[in-house]
């Protein structure tokens, strides 16, 4: 009796993973939209006070430079809000349109009343205040 209860206990866990897997929704985060912006922006080597900023902000918040909420990627702050009007997932492999829309981007203003790039090129992050 109790190996035949072993054995159902074994089959229902794996079938309640199973559908966890099945119905779990992806994060709305993009992997390409980050690495873009790293790309773009973040230049390890340089000795730069700004650049090195940068680096060490960007290093703490990864996915924070466009999502508000670490824990809920379908919150963004204002720059990934700004990014999100020009970019959506489906674009994740299209290198130019987002880097062309990191540049528009870096253009507008702020919350803060300073463009999205100044706020860059002064070692912040964009949606920094």
């Amino acid at each position: 009796m109790s190996k035949r209860f072993f054995v159902s206990s074994i089959g229902l866990v794996l079938s309640v993973l199973g559908l966890v897997a099945l119905t779990a929704s992806p994060a709305a985060a993009v992997k390409e939209f980050k690495d873009a912006f790293e790309a773009k922006y973040i230049k390890p080597d340089s000795t730069d006070a700004n650049d090195v900023a940068l680096s060490e902000a960007f290093k703490k918040v990864s996915c924070g430079v466009c999502h508000a909420d670490p824990k809920n990627k379908k919150i963004r702050n204002e720059y990934g809000k700004q990014l999100n009007k020009i970019i959506t997932k489906a674009d994740k492999k299209d290198t130019a349109k987002i880097q062309a829309a990191m540049d528009t981007v870096a253009n507008l203003k702020s919350a803060s009343g300073s463009t999205y790039g100044e706020k860059i090129s002064s070692g912040k992050l964009p949606a920094s205040k």
